[in-house]
């Protein structure tokens, strides 16, 4: 017979920007075939049909996108289908939020999760710097994030005691469909490199960047995180799923690591 995927062993819950199809392509990409990912959407009011937005994304909709109800009730919808876990996979709202407003969103959303464990990708990066032994990071954020949503970036991980050593949207087209694995590993190899960090985190789950990781470690030889890798090897570990998320050998050291 056939695969058809209904026998997955393992299914993944992920809410996203209306308009984004980045995170459900990577986390699908990265999964086996007993791991299925089923998506949720909440409107951004920054994003336009096609997955457009401006070069720069405005702030008052980065913060609308966590605000009662839409959320909460997209959350709860996919919460109510056979799942084994969740994620919200979107960035620049934690950044916003800081570490009291991110903890403050995860209280919210405990009464429609059905029990269900759920991480997000800022506090799955956490995670994974700890567990990754990291104390000194660099942020490689979105053309698409400003300045000021950079250094709030780096204000959130620093709230956590982490020496963020770089921080900054990188140099490349402000359009999703301009970012390649290439030109992405360009730039962090020639940007960032230098300073050093114990890894990079590739922030935003709209970004193409799942394709870096592999090579870039095996290049610069310190450990590659990226928004939507996180939150994969982080639900899959929250699932009981410890054992596949071993098993993924293609997409950085991340996977072989316990949180």
């Amino acid at each position: 017979m056939t695969h058809d995927g209904w026998d997955a062993g393992t299914r993944i819950g992920v809410v996203v920007p209306h308009a984004d199809v980045g995170p459900e392509a990577e986390l699908q990409a990265m999964a086996p075939a007993s791991v299925s990912i089923h998506g949720s959407r909440v409107y951004f009011g920054a994003m336009r049909a096609g997955g457009e937005m401006d070069e720069k994304i405005p702030h008052d909709p980065v913060r609308a996108f966590v605000e009662p109800p839409y959320l909460d009730q997209a959350v709860e919808l996919v919460a109510a289908s056979p799942l084994n876990a969740l994620a919200l996979a979107f960035t620049s709202s934690s950044y916003v939020l800081k570490a009291k407003g991110e903890e403050e969103l995860f209280e919210r959303l405990a009464p429609v999760t059905r029990g269900l464990p759920i991480t997000g990708t800022t506090m799955a990066a956490r995670v994974a710097f700890q567990a990754l032994g990291a104390h000194r990071i660099a942020l490689v954020n979105p053309p698409w994030f400003d300045d000021k949503l950079s250094g709030q970036g780096a204000d959130y991980f620093g709230e956590f005691g982490f020496d963020v050593v770089h921080h900054g949207p990188c140099g490349l087209p402000s359009n999703q469909k301009a970012i390649t694995p290439t030109n992405l590993s360009a730039w962090i190899r020639t940007t960032v490199a230098a300073h050093k960090p114990d890894a990079v985190f590739v922030a935003g789950n709209g970004i193409r960047a799942v394709g870096t990781i592999k090579a870039l470690e095996e290049e610069l030889g310190f450990n590659v995180v990226t928004a939507n890798q996180v939150i994969m090897w982080h639900a899959l570990h929250l699932a009981d799923a410890a054992h596949i998320a071993a098993g993924i050998t293609d997409y950085g050291q991340l996977f072989s690591t316990k949180p």
